[in-house]
């Protein structure tokens, strides 16, 4: 089989979007024997080392957040050479302007298409000021998927939003996220770590992983620590991860560790090493930092969003609390903080849950889709 992947993102930034498509296309190249190529933006430095036959799109810096990259269009040659690989299938997983350029050849080409939804990006608009356009974005994206075979998503509660926002249900279907138990353990908790880093024996640490953006809802998070804090002083802060919101994290919190960006068994020791996990986010759609956190054994308080709910059995391994609730996320840390047998067991069981989420079926059932849209498109030719 031969797929056409188009992204937004894949060696530019080290974010769940691009390690999930690289792991996807080292699953299909290294394990099914697909011949694979992917075109994303361009960038002189790579975060990471591509999987499969990388081709660079011409791009440029996103207005305001220059981490970002945006292709504005899709050359002339690239076009040749796609012409050339004649995909059985072409992938997108980002409906911006090089994701457009791709639907137009597929439907131009008669070729099937399958987008992926990666990233929640009507509910970012509240954080930069833009709710007034989420209508118009709703329509362009609408338009888009309905455009597509099929558009999947990483978890139910997504799809059910998908659906309340008029996407046909026969075309919407689930792709979800795995997790290496293996590698984020509850092993990996290291006392020797704490101690670095500051924290006491009964000091209980409160961590908040992930990339340090404003859409990521950090706000309620520091206010939520500072109020639990102030209740009871031996609650620490430890914060993974880099981004723009950093500078004012560190003002608010004087006291909380940043570890700054770690990968592998570093950050899989951060997260054992940490009580509770914190991740207000209602910009998810599955939440990859929730589900690493609990596979690492540690408890995790969400916000009752699309994504993050359907990782979290609430009260079992964890909290599942109101959105922007500072006072709801300080409590539920404050709980957990004053009863240590009720954070062991939950611990066990988001442990536990975590073992549900294994890679291989989630690559297999992906797969199994990409043949079912192939067939279907061949029998309405």
């Amino acid at each position: 089989m031969k797929i056409a992947l188009f992204t937004g993102n894949y060696v530019h930034i080290k974010d769940g979007v691009s390690l999930t498509l690289n792991r996807l296309v080292r699953y299909l190249t290294e394990e099914r024997g697909f011949q694979v190529m992917v075109f994303g933006p361009d960038i002189s430095s790579r975060a990471i080392e591509p999987a499969g036959t990388f081709v660079e799109v011409p791009s440029v810096p996103a207005p305001g957040r220059p981490e970002y990259r945006v292709s504005l269009f899709l050359p002339e040659v690239l076009r040749h050479e796609i012409e050339l690989f004649r995909p059985d299938l072409i992938h997108i997983a980002t409906p911006d302007f090089l994701g457009l350029a791709a639907l137009r050849f597929a439907l131009r080409n008669r070729i099937p298409v399958l987008s992926s939804y990666h990233t929640h990006f009507s509910s970012y608009l509240k954080y930069y000021g833009l709710d007034v356009l989420e209508g118009l974005l709703w329509k362009y994206l609408k338009w888009f998927y309905d455009r597509c075979d099929v558009v999947v998503s990483p978890s139910e509660s997504m799809n059910e939003y998908l659906l309340r926002n008029g996407l046909d249900a026969k075309k919407v279907g689930l792709w979800s996220r795995g997790v290496e138990t293996e590698l984020f353990s509850p092993v990996r908790r290291s006392e020797a770590f704490r101690e670095q880093q500051g924290f006491a024996k009964d000091d209980v640490v409160v961590s908040y992983i992930s990339r340090l953006v404003w859409e990521k809802d950090p706000r309620t998070f520091i206010d939520a620590v500072k109020k639990a804090q102030a209740a009871n002083p031996k609650i620490k802060v430890l914060v993974g991860g880099e981004g723009p919101a950093r500078e004012q994290m560190a003002q608010e919190l004087p006291g909380a560790v940043f570890t700054g960006f770690a990968f592998g068994e570093a950050l899989a020791e951060i997260y054992a090493s940490s009580d509770i996990f914190v991740f207000p986010s209602d910009t998810e759609t599955f939440g990859n930092v929730t589900l690493e956190a609990m596979s690492s054994g540690v408890p995790a308080l969400v916000a009752n969003a699309v994504g993050s709910k359907s990782i979290v059995l609430h009260d079992k391994t964890g909290y599942i609390l109101p959105v922007g609730d500072a006072g709801a996320f300080a409590e539920g840390i404050l709980r957990l903080t004053a009863d240590s047998a009720l954070r062991a067991d939950m611990s066990a069981q988001a442990r536990e849950r975590a073992l549900t989420f294994g890679w291989s079926r989630v690559m297999e059932g992906l797969t199994e889709t990409y043949e079912a849209v192939i067939a279907d498109h061949r029998l309405k030719a």
